[in-house]
């Protein structure tokens, strides 16, 4: 039998690949109408008397945040995963119909539910529970899609040629193992109509929780959702695409181990820190800010695992700007790692929440590590997955120093924003009246909403920049064969 080196099939990949393109560009496109807006009202209208209901901030805000969640950063996740799995895995998806089959229906199904979402979204249709906004049949058809690609995971691992597991498929297992968990008991409701006799619509429910217990398993969900879905599969993808792309082994396969089981013990218990100062018991919000405290640990494990990858060869940075982006995403990640813990200390607490400071830290980790990181990897894939070189590397670089700009606006307006919110709803005179009426706070923060808009805007600005970079890929770049591609670890994939 002729030994021929393995041909990977990435069908499905690309699909998600151009999810992810088509996903980010409508998420953030809806962020920044929204930061407009929030700079000025009037800008809702802009549209015309007859579109206002559906532009204003309550209909656009959970669309945003769940078009770039479960849209773009999943898509993402996907098309890495298809890529990823095959080649750490050594085998093919074309080795087996069955597994082919699931991918090709996992997408298609899921582009039902991203089409199902929108419309309810815009209708005003939703359950309120933050980024647990779908009804019921949604929730059902998610499940379906989480569950094929649980199947689709676990059936390349079965059979797969390579007996170790690499890093990247430990957090690959545990996003899917995360979420299933996190998504289903949260999620758990009871349709109104059915349960009423036929009052109602139908596909309104009702949370099976209520009051306090609600509060605390919707922020279980909440922070998790962000474990296991903004931080464990994005590490599987740095884990996987700096070594290779820059021909370095990971630094310590031990600490990438080591940070994995710390970020697996302590992330599912630091959720209390939301619901600080609530009716939640004060030994859970206690437990919340230690363990937030406490997580600093395995996230900087990680992060520094992944600096450190590139000692020796940092001379990269300059010259790769898709090394760049990899590195600057990990320094967010370590960032972002350590601003979280301090706003879930109680007097932090006290001061920051419900700010806008808040708003910033969800950002700085959103935008500088988790879309970094995406479209970095989706960058060192298209050369491979559709046999073209990049481009233009002189757009990915002017890519980069636009959206690093966009992202620096973003969280320094709102850091600033932030504490002055803070500091002016707890002023008082020496009566211990308030000093300031909430209409004075809107006013003082109108400058810095207007640079979180603009930060935004030049955000927005990349990733077009990026979407066109990657169709010219597609259609129109030179032709490579797989040998020109550099071949690093992990594990010569």
């Amino acid at each position: 039998m002729e030994n021929r080196p393995l041909e990977y099939d990435y069908t499905v990949a690309k699909m998600f690949m151009l999810t992810t393109v088509l996903l980010g560009i409508v998420g953030m496109l809806v962020g920044v109408i929204l930061a407009w807006e929030l700079a000025f009202p009037a800008v809702n209208t802009m549209a015309g008397e007859g579109l206002a209901e559906y532009t204003n901030f309550s209909r656009l805000r959970p669309l945003h945040t769940d078009a770039v969640i479960f849209g773009f950063t999943l898509s993402g996740i996907w098309a890495t995963w298809y890529y990823v799995g095959q080649r750490v895995l050594k085998v093919s998806m074309a080795e087996s119909k069955f597994l082919m089959a699931l991918g090709k229906l996992h997408f298609w199904l899921y582009l039902l539910v991203v089409v199902a979402v929108v419309g309810s979204l815009l209708l005003g249709i939703t359950t309120s529970k933050e980024y647990a906004e779908f009804e019921w049949p949604i929730d059902i058809a998610v499940v379906a899609v989480w569950v094929i690609w649980g199947m689709g995971l676990f059936g390349l691992i079965g059979i797969r040629r390579e007996k170790s597991l690499y890093i990247s498929i430990w957090y690959y297992i545990a996003t899917f193992l995360g979420i299933a968990m996190l998504y289903l008991f949260n999620n758990m409701a009871i349709p109104t109509y059915f349960a009423s006799g036929g009052v109602g619509a139908w596909y309104h429910s009702v949370s099976m929780y209520s009051g306090t217990n609600d509060a605390l398993v919707q922020w279980w969900y909440g922070h998790n959702a962000v474990a296991f879905g903004f931080t464990v599969p994005i590490v599987a993808m740095i884990y996987y695409f700096l070594p290779k792309e820059s021909g370095q082994a990971v630094y310590s396969y031990k600490l990438s181990l080591l940070a994995f089981w710390g970020l697996m013990f302590v992330y599912l218990w630091a959720g209390g820190h939301h619901l600080l100062f609530s009716t939640v018991p004060d030994w859970m919000q206690t437990m919340g800010s230690v363990f937030s405290v406490v997580l600093i640990l395995p996230s900087w494990g990680s992060a520094i695992n992944m600096l450190l990858t590139m000692k020796g060869e940092w001379q990269q940075v300059a010259s790769s700007p898709l090394i760049k982006f990899m590195i600057l995403a990990s320094t967010f990640y370590m960032f972002s790692t350590l601003e979280g813990p301090i706003q879930a200390i109680k007097s932090v607490n006290a001061l920051a929440h419900f700010t806008d400071w808040i708003v910033g830290h969800v950002h700085d980790g959103v935008l500088g590590w988790v879309a970094f990181m995406i479209m970095a990897a989706l960058f060192h894939m298209a050369p491979r997955v559709f046999k073209r070189e990049i481009y233009s590397k002189s757009l990915m670089n002017t890519q980069f120093w636009i959206q690093t700009l966009g992202v620096v606006l973003y969280f320094t307006s709102m850091w600033i924003a932030g504490i002055t919110q803070g500091m002016m709803w707890r002023a008082h005179d020496e009566f211990g009246n308030l000093a300031y009426s909430f209409i004075d706070t809107v006013t003082v923060l109108h400058p810095y909403y207007t640079i979180r808009a603009v930060g935004g805007t030049l955000y927005l600005l990349g990733m077009f920049l990026f979407a066109y970079n990657m169709y010219k890929t597609m259609t129109s770049s030179r032709r490579v064969e797989e040998s020109e591609l550099q071949n690093a670890s992990p594990m010569g994939a």
